[in-house]
């Protein structure tokens, strides 16, 4: 290859050659073969491995520019020793840029947004990035890379009583964000997996996943401050003040986090359950590090601090299973048969559509006075967060209709209990 101050001034000379018909021959015939053998390459892999098409879509975005720019070497090697490849070279620099671009996007991507939807953030680092990487191209091609890195080199910033060079700072940023961004991609890997393991326990693969993530992040850092050249051991006083600050300004905070590590390990609560603490109460969508989400019948959700779960009483109604009993109580006149009534309720509320066989629906006479006879109905439901307010409905009109069919009166209606 020629020195980067030459590529643009072999371009223009390659222009006006007669031969440049075969470097255009051969750029094309890169571009249309590395297509056709990724497209080839994905197909069969997809078929062997039987992944979902958005992932091989996603890696053929990768392999595309990569089979182009091996052709594009190959090709500049060949023609290189008959005549002039300066189109190809500059080609070269061009289609690597966009493999950068195309795999700095794929790994944001997968880090940042597992679940496929592209935040504004996100999509701002990806545009900073573009520019960024097209800008030092554009510089490598017009030959002014090296006066830009001297100039970058020459300039120094002052840092406490050192003075460090532009050069050092920008390859420190490149090298710290280069490694979070390739430890926040195999986080989200590891979570993919994990979370396909359905032998292991659903709380145990979260925990397994986050404390992947942090030792994984923590990998990063220590491994981008030794490229920096950094001294980890200066690290030790940090960690002892951070030490302090934690232990005096951080307690509720890092206590959050404690108890939802506790509260995954021990299996107490799971995603799915419904629970009551303090005045909240709903189903489990999230359990984070440090907070757990809980959705109320009504489609509010509330925020619960792990430390919450762990230092008060929490009412889990299905740790064990998620059968849930639902009660209507009412009265009846005095000289009602009661045996006869007792007998018809099980049956008639049997026949309700997502009520269970066992536990079977029941009727009791709870208490007797001068008021009425108090009965109470009662059925057992598997969904209560879907199934609680249909079926209690359903269950008091099942009720009238057979009170009013075996033409028995009311004395008073109490309110309904579950």
């Amino acid at each position: 290859m020629s020195p980067a101050h030459n590529l643009w001034s072999q371009l223009l000379a390659d222009i006006h050659d007669p031969n440049l018909q075969w470097q255009l021959i051969a750029l094309g015939l890169c571009v249309a073969l590395g297509w056709w053998l990724s497209r080839l390459l994905s197909q069969r892999l997809s078929a062997q491995a039987g992944g979902s098409s958005i992932s091989w879509r996603s890696a053929q975005r990768l392999l595309t520019p990569l089979l182009i720019l091996l052709l594009m070497l190959l090709a500049a090697r060949v023609l290189s020793s008959t005549q002039s490849v300066g189109l190809l070279r500059v080609a070269i620099p061009l289609t690597l840029s966009y493999l950068v671009i195309r795999t700095a996007f794929y790994l944001l991507r997968i880090a940042f947004t597992p679940d496929g939807r592209v935040s504004i953030i996100v999509q701002t680092f990806e545009q900073v990035i573009a520019v960024l990487i097209l800008a030092a191209v554009a510089l490598y091609i017009s030959g002014l890379w090296p006066e830009f890195v001297d100039y970058l080199e020459q300039t120094k910033l002052p840092i406490g009583r050192h003075h460090e060079s532009l050069l050092v700072l920008i390859q420190a940023l490149i090298w710290v964000g280069l490694t979070l961004v390739l430890a926040l991609w195999a986080a989200a890997l590891l979570e993919q997996r994990l979370m396909q393991l359905d032998s292991v326990h659903s709380s145990l693969r979260a925990v397994l996943a986050r404390l992947g993530r942090g030792l994984l992040i923590l990998v990063a850092v220590l491994i981008s401050l030794s490229l920096v050249g950094i001294d980890l051991t200066v690290l030790s006083v940090f960690g002892g003040a951070l030490g302090v600050g934690l232990g005096l300004g951080l307690q509720k905070l890092v206590s959050s986090y404690v108890s939802g590590f506790v509260v995954l390990l021990e299996r107490s609560l799971s995603i799915g359950d419904l629970v009551s603490v303090e005045k909240f109460s709903g189903q489990i969508v999230q359990i984070n590090t440090r907070y757990t989400v809980l959705r109320a019948g009504d489609g509010t959700e509330a925020i619960i601090p792990n430390e919450m779960l762990v230092s008060q009483p929490v009412q889990n109604f299905s740790l064990s299973d998620r059968h849930t009993r639902i009660s209507s109580c009412f009265k009846v006149a005095h000289g009602t048969d009661v045996p006869r009534l007792l007998t018809a309720i099980p049956q008639a509320l049997a026949k309700l559509p997502k009520v269970l066989e066992t536990p079977a629906p029941s009727a009791l006479l709870q208490s007797m006075g001068p008021e009425g006879l108090e009965i109470e109905a009662a059925v057992w439901i598997d969904d209560p967060v879907k199934l609680k307010g249909s079926t209690q409905s359903a269950m008091n009109l099942m009720l009238l209709q057979l009170l009013n069919e075996q033409g028995v009166s009311l004395s008073s209606v109490l309110p309904a209990t579950s």
